[in-house]
């Protein structure tokens, strides 16, 4: 992974300082999930290597199952994937994190990415659409801004020496099953406001930034 220089105008730096500060002091409720909801996208698939491993939920991971990992829906949600190139579908559970690659929204089992011919060309054009939510509407959680993924834990400790100055509460947390050191922001209960954060960072500091729900994967 490619470090960014530093080189945002001190007016940048203070405005997201204060984006930051801000967050600190104003813990909203947490983003909330509906039926319906939709999201446009790419996804890939994983399974040799996780399979037989815990996903993010706690189960044992099944790579034939029809499941998913995604950044921030809740576990446990059903969701339709469409491949929009060629209108296959398949319905899956979300129960792990991920894919922690900038410019994807979805992790499919080995399992549903066959249903959607997605083996071969690895990643596809998905869009997804909630169609049932464990419990109640949305499900409280955190959020937290992902700034980087590193195997080389060094490398994570230069990000987070050359980016903390500016970014408060900036953290090393495990990697998860996927194993190394991930760079991340403090947690936000408001999941619009870890979205905001995101994009400032990435306009002004790292470009790979992207928000992620902390769940077991970041905090285990």
């Amino acid at each position: 992974m490619r470090l960014r220089p530093l080189h945002a105008p001190r007016v940048a730096l203070a405005a997201l300082a204060a984006l930051l500060l801000a967050a600190c002091a104003t813990m909203g409720g947490p983003g909330e999930v509906a039926v319906g909801d939709m999201q446009t996208g790419r996804a890939s698939w994983y399974g040799p290597g996780f399979h037989g491993r815990l996903a993010a939920n706690g189960e044992v991971f099944n790579q034939d199952a029809l499941t998913a990992a995604h950044r921030t829906l809740p576990f446990g949600t059903l969701v339709e994937v469409t491949r929009r190139d060629t209108g296959h579908r398949v319905v899956v559970r979300i129960n792990d994190r991920g894919p922690f690659v900038r410019g994807r929204i979805l992790d499919l089992s080995r399992g549903a990415a066959r249903r959607l011919d997605a083996i071969g060309p690895g990643v596809v054009p998905v869009r997804l659409r909630v169609m049932a939510i464990p419990g109640a509407g949305g499900v409280p959680g955190a959020y937290t801004v992902q700034l980087g993924h590193f195997r080389d834990p060094d490398r994570a400790r230069q990000l987070l020496d050359r980016l903390g100055p500016v970014i408060p509460g900036l953290r090393l947390v495990p990697g998860g099953a996927e194993g190394g050191v991930r760079v991340c922001t403090r947690a936000y209960g408001n999941y619009d406001h870890a979205v905001r954060v995101a994009s400032r960072i990435r306009r002004d500091l790292q470009p790979d930034a992207f928000v992620v729900r902390e769940d077991r994967i970041l905090t285990q």
